[in-house]
């Protein structure tokens, strides 16, 4: 056995050893977040707090700036609130030349800030060959074979870099829009990347985006599932959006997230799963709203918090509501 071989299993394979267990969170992207500064987005203080309200003890940090990014500044607002860090985000485009120093600057930054706050995971997603903003194409929708071949690799060198510089675990997640988007282009993924270093970001609303299979997802790479987005899509957005070509800003403006359990997939046989095949892991709602007025996402975000809670698994772990003044005045 080589001395490669002997690296250490990520921290969601030694997590995952035992009972199941489902650490319920949510996100800045359920509160409209998509960008460090817009001034269509609410403050990152109303985001704790409303975060807080609902009762989630887990939250990602969301693109990097929206929250202070001094360790010492972000470490007592979140413990001023009962939270607590399970991820940062970052974006990667390693299947151009030339782009591992972009990426990495950019990991290096939401790695550090992740593992001084004690997060365990960095989520990797594609870059989008359509524009975030105004939906233009940029890039081709499928990439050559030296460019799928250069992303694989990329990504798999991403992975172990993390671990071995920052003790985490990335967690890739397919997206619209990108060149790991449908189920074929997930399987295809995970077949040319190294399990030790590649866990996947299963975001059951983006599976469902382009008509997955998230249940067959996890049946057959258990191994492979690290973390999770929880998500729903509304069907007959959907529909029109496929038919359409619509962009992915525009189908979210649409209403194509859906309140669950208004949508699909169904939570409950994706928690049942998670459970019969023992896997320990954040799900973390994210509900794309962005744009939205600011008082649209804390009564959302309250109601999905109180259905989680009501499916009733035991491996769910979502935390009790809290109300400070500050997220519940003018709400109700």
């Amino acid at each position: 056995m080589t001395a490669e071989d002997q690296v250490a299993p990520a921290p969601h394979e030694e997590a995952g050893r035992g009972r199941s267990r489902i650490r319920v969170g949510s996100a800045p992207d359920s509160w409209g977040v998509w960008f460090p500064d817009d001034p269509e987005q609410v403050p990152y203080q109303q985001f704790l707090d409303e975060v807080s309200a609902c009762g989630y003890e887990w939250i990602e940090l969301g693109p990097y700036g929206y929250l202070p990014t001094d360790p010492a500044r972000l470490s007592d607002e979140l413990a001023a609130r009962g939270l607590r860090v399970s991820a940062g985000t970052v974006f990667e485009h390693l299947h151009r030349p030339d782009s591992w120093d972009a990426v990495w600057d950019q990991v290096r930054d939401v790695a550090s800030l992740t593992a001084a706050m004690g997060g365990t995971h960095v989520v990797v997603i594609p870059g989008m060959f359509r524009d975030e903003k105004t939906g233009a194409d940029i890039e081709p929708r499928r990439l050559t074979p030296e460019a799928w071949a250069a992303k694989t690799t990329g990504v798999e060198r991403l992975g172990r870099a993390v671990q071995e510089e920052y003790g985490l675990s990335i967690a890739y997640h397919p997206h619209a829009e990108s060149h790991v988007g449908y189920q074929e282009d997930i399987e295809r993924f995970l077949a040319d990347t190294d399990p030790r270093y590649v866990p996947l970001c299963l975001d059951t609303g983006h599976v469902s985006y382009y008509r997955g299979d998230n249940l067959e997802l996890i049946d057959k790479y258990p191994e492979r599932i690290g973390y999770l987005h929880l998500k729903q899509v509304d069907p007959a957005v959907i529909d029109e959006v496929l038919e359409k070509d619509v962009v992915w800003p525009e189908a979210v403006r649409m209403g194509a997230m859906a309140e669950p359990p208004n949508g699909v997939p169904a939570y409950p046989p994706l928690f049942e799963a998670i459970e019969e095949h023992g896997l320990d892991v954040f799900a973390i709602v994210e509900h794309d709203l962005y744009p939205c007025p600011p008082d649209v996402p804390f009564p959302i975000a309250r109601r999905t918090h109180r259905y989680i809670g009501s499916c009733g698994y035991p491996s769910l772990q979502i935390g009790a509501p809290r109300t400070p003044a500050s997220a519940e005045e003018g709400r109700a």
